[in-house]
C-alpha cells in the first residue's frame, strides 16, 4: 500500500489509534496556491470545473424574451419584483418566504414524505393523470397535507428552471442537524464514523451531488460552512437524488474549530488533495472525516493544515482534473469498499 508515517504522538490529545499508521503527511511547510483532486506528472495544477449558468445566459424570462433594455441599467428592485409575483400569484400571499425550503420533481418529494419531514403545501400540476402524482397526492392526504392544482407556468415560476415532474412542495426551513447528530447516527449503526466536510463548495448542483454520493457509500452525514458556501436549494434536492432526506447535514460557524473538536475525539482528517498519495493507497477505517475543497480553489490553507494525510486520483487522458462531486463519489466508493466489505 505504499509508505506511511506515523501520525506524532503529540499532535493529538485523548486519540486511541496515535500510532495507527496513515497516507503520507502533507508538507505544512509550503501550500499550494491552487489544488486539484487528482495530480498529472510535472502537469501545471488546474483548477476544477465549476458547475453553474454559462457566461451571457438570460434570465428565465416567461416572455420568451430577455425583456431588458441592452443600453439601460438593470433594475434591481423590478427584478426583486418580478420574482415575488407572477401572473398574479404572490409568494407573500402564498405565505412563501426565503426562509421557505422548496423541493421540486416526482422522487425528491417522495423521499421527503417517506423521512417523514414536514411538508406544509404541495402544488401538483393541474389535470394530470400521472400514476406516480397520484400516488403522492395520495400519501399526502394521509398525512393531512394541503394540496393544491396550479397551472404549469406557476410551477415553473417555483422551480425556477429546475425539471419539476407536475410537482413542487413548500416545506419549512430545511432541518439541519448538529456534529452530535452525525456522531450519534455512527453510534445507532454500532459502527465508527465516516463524516465528510465541505471547505466552501459554491456549486448547489455539485453539494447535491456529494450528498448523495455520501449517503450511497455509507457515510454518518455532511458538513458544510454557513457562509460563502452553497447551501440546500431545489438544485441541490434534485441533485441529491432525495439523499438530503436521509443524511444528516450540519451547517456550522467555525469550519476549523470543529475540525479541531473531531480530532480530539480520534478522528483522523484526510484531505482530498493533488498534492497527495493515490487514493486506493490510503487506509480509510476508523473514525475519519474526507476534507472535499472549493470547485476552484481547492482546499483552504488554514483547513490544509489540520489535516493528517492527503489523497489525489490519477488521471490517464488529456484534461487535467475531475468535477468535485465526481473526485468525492471516487473517494468515497474507496472507503465503503475499505470499512464494509
Amino acid at each position: 500500500m505504499g509508505e506511511k508515517m506515523k501520525r506524532e504522538t503529540n499532535s493529538r490529545t485523548n486519540s486511541k489509534t496515535d500510532d495507527k499508521p496513515r497516507g503520507k503527511k502533507n508538507d505544512r511547510g509550503t501550500q499550494s496556491k491552487e489544488t486539484k483532486f487528482a495530480s498529472r506528472g510535472d502537469k501545471k495544477s488546474s483548477k476544477f470545473e465549476e458547475r453553474g449558468p454559462k457566461e451571457g445566459k438570460k434570465n428565465r424570462n416567461f416572455g420568451g424574451k430577455d425583456s431588458r433594455d441592452k443600453d439601460s441599467r438593470y433594475n434591481k428592485s423590478d427584478d426583486r419584483k418580478s420574482r415575488n409575483k407572477f401572473d398574479g400569484f404572490s409568494r407573500e400571499e402564498e405565505g412563501i418566504t426565503e426562509e421557505t425550503f422548496i423541493i421540486v420533481g416526482k422522487n425528491p418529494v417522495m423521499e421527503a414524505l417517506r423521512s417523514g419531514q414536514e411538508i406544509d403545501k404541495l402544488l401538483v400540476l393541474k389535470d394530470n393523470t400521472d400514476h406516480v402524482l397520484k400516488k403522492i397526492m395520495d400519501s399526502a392526504k394521509k398525512r393531512n397535507i394541503i394540496i393544491h392544482s396550479v397551472e404549469k407556468a406557476k410551477l415553473e415560476y417555483l422551480s425556477d428552471g429546475q425539471v419539476h415532474q407536475g410537482i413542487v412542495a413548500l416545506m419549512a426551513p430545511f432541518p439541519f442537524s448538529t456534529v452530535d447528530d452525525i456522531l450519534n447516527h455512527a453510534k445507532q449503526k454500532g459502527r465508527d464514523p465516516l463524516i465528510v466536510i465541505l471547505d466552501h463548495l459554491t456549486d448547489p448542483h455539485n453539494l447535491g451531488a456529494i450528498i448523495r454520493s455520501a449517503n450511497l457509500c455509507g457515510a454518518d452525514g455532511v458538513i458544510i460552512p454557513n457562509r460563502r458556501s452553497a447551501s440546500l436549494t431545489a438544485v441541490s434536492v434534485k441533485a441529491s437524488s432525495g439523499a438530503v432526506s436521509h443524511t444528516p447535514i450540519a451547517k456550522v460557524t467555525n469550519l476549523s474549530q470543529v475540525i479541531e473538536d473531531l480530532k480530539k475525539k480520534g478522528f483522523w482528517m484526510m484531505a482530498a488533495d493533488m498534492d497527495g498519495q493515490p487514493y486506493y493507497q490510503a487506509d480509510y477505517k476508523g473514525a475519519l472525516a474526507i476534507i472535499i475543497g472549493n470547485e476552484g480553489a481547492g482546499i483552504s490553507a488554514n483547513v490544509k493544515k489540520q489535516c493528517d494525510f492527503s489523497v489525489s486520483i490519477p488521471i490517464h487522458g488529456e484534461i487535467e482534473s475531475f468535477n468535485a462531486s465526481a473526485a468525492a463519489a471516487i473517494i468515497l466508493s474507496e472507503a465503503a469498499k475499505q470499512r464494509f466489505q
